[in-house]
């Protein structure tokens, strides 16, 4: 069955929502239509926004207050145990984000397909925030971290998912730079937020950054307007819930060399982000009390280098309809930075090394979520084919920490950075060359 098709930007739009039947196939959709409706002027920086405060949740109380507070608690032990909390965090987000988005599919709320998920994710993250503002064992850290990944993680899928509900294709590309600009810019801004909270006042390295990304989102569940089913979705049968975590990666080549490209590509990164502040402190020689800032000042160079690059490569990507040039870019930039990181022998050296890396996430991400988008299998799934993308984010979270255990452990002589670093260098690289078999993206 076939309908018109709407400009989500079109500012006529009241803001009400829409009915659109269930039965919609991929024919119905032309290349640069969506299945939404006209989106009220709010939308798209309230979009942005939830984009902010979802980064700034997830990735400085995973990435800046939990290693934090395992260094106080017990410095032999933080790299382990930190490990092992990014490992059952990764676990839980690789298990809900593809079965929240295809849930979020068959959703038939009055409230719409998506809304539902992004309100009630942030309010149960916000439960996980409580628990870790109060947390003094490893244990207890595990059970906070679970229950922040499981609710941020089902808002997460449903913002994923609006990038096919309601982004145009011939904007999707600014839409996703902008996105990514603002996830740098909530590094910068939990970073600094972490150095300047009192070491004395764990609560507060939860609490803050958590209340801010679940308020953003609750922004955007009020500046949607969202589709809303009107026919139910056929039962689901086992078979049906497995293939929530697969697709056929020979039936769609592209898509499995393009989530194969972000998978190795995000593990590169997510290595340099989530260890940094230990290299800080084990490598750099920096006092664990000054080391938030000194982490600070590396992820403003980290992220202002990765918002230059995210705008200037998501334009020219616009531009000449390119996306693997701009990937290959990105793995030398970061296959560069880490080497310069593996043989730092100060601060300043250390900062160029972060900012080279920076540089090459943000031209990365510039043309990520625009290249997945467009090797998306159909609109009618997109909240489980976009959460099967988000497993390409979602599976370094486990494999990173994992692997790190033994890679720190080489040599016995204390952590090994270097052949952490190195294992990095080596998943950039082959992230780079994962785009060459890609055929329908140039």
């Amino acid at each position: 069955m076939s309908h018109t098709m709407l400009d989500p930007l079109d500012p006529t739009s009241s803001g009400a929502t829409d009915a659109i039947p269930a039965d919609t196939s991929p024919g119905d959709v032309a290349p640069d239509e969506i299945p939404g409706s006209p989106q009220p002027r709010v939308f798209l920086p309230f979009f942005v926004l939830a984009w902010f405060g979802l980064s700034l949740a997830l990735s400085i109380i995973g990435g800046g207050s939990i290693p934090k507070v395992f260094a106080f608690l017990d410095d032999a032990t933080k790299g382990v145990n930190l490990s092992i909390v990014a490992a059952v965090g990764g676990v839980v987000v690789i298990v809900i984000t593809p079965l929240f988005g295809r849930l979020s599919d068959r959703t038939m709320s009055r409230l719409g397909m998506r809304r539902p998920w992004i309100l009630g994710g942030a309010l149960a993250g916000l439960v996980g925030v409580g628990v870790l503002a109060v947390s003094t064992t490893l244990w207890q850290v595990i059970v906070g971290w679970a229950i922040v990944q499981a609710g941020f993680g089902a808002t997460n899928a449903a913002v994923h998912a609006l990038l096919a509900d309601q982004i145009p294709m011939r904007i999707r590309a600014r839409v996703s730079a902008a996105a990514s600009a603002a996830n740098a810019l909530a590094l910068i801004t939990g970073a600094l937020m972490i150095a300047a909270l009192p070491n004395d006042a764990q609560w507060s390295w939860f609490v803050v950054p958590g209340v801010i990304g679940a308020v953003l989102s609750g922004l955007l569940f009020f500046g949607l307007r969202d589709i809303v089913r009107t026919e139910r979705a056929a039962p689901w049968s086992w078979r049906d819930v497995l293939s929530t975590y697969w697709l056929n990666p020979v039936r769609y080549r592209d898509f499995f060399w393009a989530w194969a490209c972000r998978l190795l590509v995000t593990m590169s990164i997510f290595t340099v982000t989530t260890y940094l502040l230990f290299y800080i402190i084990d490598r750099m020689g920096v006092p664990k009390e000054l080391a938030s800032g000194t982490f600070a000042t590396g992820i403003i160079c980290f992220t202002a280098a990765s918002i230059l690059t995210t705008l200037v490569f998501g334009w020219i990507s616009d531009r000449t309809g390119r996306r693997k040039a701009i990937v290959w870019v990105s793995a030398l930039l970061s296959a560069a930075g880490l080497a310069v990181a593996v043989f730092a022998p100060d601060l300043t050296t250390l900062l160029i090394a972060l900012t080279l890396v920076g540089a090459a996430q943000g031209a990365f991400v510039s043309v990520d979520i625009a290249m997945m988008t467009e090797v998306l299998p159909t609109f009618t799934e997109a909240g489980k084919d976009l959460g099967i993308v988000s497993l390409s984010y979602q599976v370094p979270q486990v494999l990173v920490p994992v692997l790190a255990i033994p890679l720190l452990a080489i040599g016995g002589g204390g952590e090994n950075y270097t052949a952490l670093f190195i294992a990095a260098i080596v998943c950039g690289v082959l992230g780079g060359l994962a785009v060459l078999p890609i055929r329908g993206v140039k």
